[in-house]
């Protein structure tokens, strides 16, 4: 008996002990980290001078939640993103100096028979023997004296797909580096030099070292002349740090792992960061509470500037769900595996910061990154529940699954506030605009019909297209609730990129009743492999955005 008693009271203390921990995991109200900039924002000498330092770093052992132990310590600062995020593919060992072993690379297009007769040389026979014709991405090895690689043919395709060397690192032989033998304009060889970095991007490091081994390595690159090094540098991190992101697992990217994400940042630039969370978060920013709150990884807004405080505002938010399980509005299995891409947006909208504060434009630039997961729990937000968010505007929630949308509307009423000239947003938002435009194609939606067509004439030159969608009004009347300001949802089943998108145009009146572009990228955050995109995560539509970015502000 007395056992007995003994044995209930343990259980009853460790089951107390448990709810305690589990009620008072609330964390400070705000934290603010004033970095101290270490080159300064708008020096390019400094810039230039910082660049050419190195950073060392190692991997490091940390338990957590899921029995695996993994992590990454970082040791010496500098302006470049590899300095406090550990790539599995080195950026400044993608690309390096010619040298007597360099391999000569000859750029043919398809059918051109006097460039590959001016590439192949005497050995010309062995190359039509090889059939090679020019297609896109079609190799041909040629042999040198000594019976060791001599050269190499590459095929360009009809030279329409900025992209067509992404496919080069992967296809030519490994452990060594290719000059391009070809006159190039100074356009060309940037372009071909972004496509051959992103086409080098691999993501193994959950792989044991066996696994590694049998991965073959990217072959790398001579700089071509007149390429612009810090543009190209700058696109080729932000996309890794975008794509590695995206493709770690949940159990290790959860809220606070993507701040500390967001923190390496902004350290690299001098930008200030402010993360809110806890007490201050359920008051202010009560949506974004509600869709964290049955997780035990807290939500929170990180909440970063950069820049002149008096140069034209450009805002950028990305939707931040580190894990979708749908909520109580559940997915199924085969919809849910893929959800450690829903935090796309935020991943996507960092790697579009650091392109812009590499290019040290004359921006106030402000990022929003609303954090959360969607998880299931006793304190889980409800179908049919009122929420009321920052602006005032009473939401009905009409299905649980739809919560980036919840998220994005507190983010984007805060910087509503500000009225910024540019303001974007990037979340992987509805199974809609997949259905319309698959997964390769961003949908665009914005107040601005000049901005659009701008923006879609970018992307087409530099390989990272996107499609406008209508803000269509008629569909307005979907989203009226009978007992809220607006549901969340649409009334139908139909239109749903289209419904979601005008549900977020409601928290951004002041930037467009002023005069300023409102735009709203919907994407998947996925590709299968194509050149330049190996499969799996990719920020689809931030090459285009920096590209207008930059012409509009430099």
């Amino acid at each position: 008996m007395e056992f007995g008693k003994a044995f209930g009271l343990a259980c009853a203390f460790i089951v107390t002990m448990a709810l305690a921990a589990r009620l008072s995991y609330v964390r400070p109200t705000s934290r603010v980290l004033r970095s101290a900039p270490f080159v300064s924002r708008r020096g390019a000498s400094a810039m230039a001078t910082a660049r050419s330092s190195r950073g060392w770093l190692r991997l490091s052992t940390r338990p957590n939640h899921s029995g695996l132990r993994y992590g990454i310590r970082s040791y010496v600062s500098r302006a470049s993103i590899s300095s406090s995020h550990q790539f599995d593919v080195d950026v400044d060992k993608i690309f390096c100096e010619g040298t007597p072993s360099s391999v000569g690379l000859h750029l043919v297009p398809k059918g051109d028979e006097e460039a590959l007769a001016a590439a192949a040389g005497p050995i010309l026979e062995f190359a039509k023997t090889c059939k090679f014709s020019g297609e896109a991405g079609q190799v041909c090895t040629l042999p040198g004296t000594q019976g060791n690689l001599g050269s190499v043919l590459y095929g360009v395709g009809d030279e329409t797909d900025p992209m067509v060397m992404g496919s080069a690192p992967s296809k030519l032989p490994e452990d060594t580096a290719y000059v391009i033998k070809n006159k190039l304009t100074s356009a060309q060889a940037t372009e071909a030099a972004i496509a051959w970095g992103l086409g080098s991007y691999k993501f193994s490091r959950m792989k044991s070292v066996e696994e590694k081994k049998e991965e073959k390595s990217p072959a790398g690159l001579v700089w071509p002349e007149g390429a612009d090094r810090d543009k190209v540098k700058a696109i080729v991190e932000g996309m890794f740090l975008a794509r590695d992101l995206i493709n770690t697992p949940a159990n290790f990217m959860g809220p606070e792992e993507l701040e500390q994400e967001a923190r390496n940042v902004a350290s690299i630039h001098g930008a200030e960061i402010n993360v809110i969370s806890g007490s201050e978060l359920v008051s202010d920013y009560p949506m974004i509470d509600a869709v964290g709150r049955a997780s035990n990884r807290s939500p929170r807004l990180v909440d970063i500037r950069w820049g002149d405080k008096n140069a034209p505002k450009v805002t950028l938010v990305g939707k931040g769900v580190v894990f979708d399980t749908g909520g109580l509005d559940i997915k199924p299995a085969s919809a849910m595996f893929p959800m450690k891409k829903d935090m796309g947006g935020a991943a996507s909208i960092l790697g579009l910061a650091h392109m812009l504060m590499c290019s040290n434009l004359n921006i106030n630039l402000r990022v929003l990154l609303p954090i959360a997961e969607n998880s299931i729990s006793d304190n889980a937000f409800r179908p049919s529940d009122v929420l009321t968010s920052r602006s005032g505007i009473t939401v009905e929630v009409g299905n649980t699954d739809a919560e980036g949308r919840l998220i994005l509307a507190d983010a984007l009423s805060l910087g509503d506030e500000e009225i910024p000239e540019v303001m974007v947003d990037m979340a992987t938002l509805t199974g809609a605009h997949r259905v319309a435009l698959g997964w390769d194609l961003p949908g665009l939606f914005t107040n601005d019909d000049n901005l659009a067509l701008e923006l879609q004439k970018k992307g087409e030159e530099i390989g990272d297209p996107m499609w406008r969608l209508p803000l269509f009004k008629g569909y307005e009347p979907m989203l009226k609730s009978k007992v809220a300001d607006t549901s969340s949802t649409g009334s139908k089943p139909l239109a749903g990129a289209i419904t979601a998108a005008l549900f977020l145009k409601k928290f951004v009146p002041k930037t467009i009743e002023n005069g300023g572009a409102w735009i709203h990228i919907d994407f998947a955050g996925w590709t299968d492999s194509r050149p330049g995109r190996p499969e799996g995560g990719e920020a689809q539509g931030i090459q285009a955005l920096y590209a207008y970015i930059t012409e509009r502000y430099e």
